[in-house]
């Protein structure tokens, strides 16, 4: 498979964490996202930057914010 078709199968191919983040706390709220994905960075002084930092070096909690967004968007 080359990378062209890895991308072609991505639907999140072109969209940005940060975006991704902003949407759900738009749609959701800080506090319902932390019912949804129980991570601290959301539920104890949350902030799109702190929520950024933490999901960049976390892959299981970046899947799991991913996940939301694409049962949601």
């Amino acid at each position: 498979m080359t990378l062209d078709n890895q991308n072609a199968k991505n639907p999140l191919q072109g969209i940005k964490l940060e975006y991704i983040v902003t949407t759900l706390v738009e749609d959701l709220g800080w506090e319902e996202l932390g019912r949804c994905i129980h991570i601290r960075c959301f539920m104890i002084n949350p902030s799109i930057k702190s929520s950024l930092k933490f999901l960049r070096r976390t892959p299981w909690a970046r899947a799991k914010v991913e996940t939301l967004y694409l049962e949601s968007h």
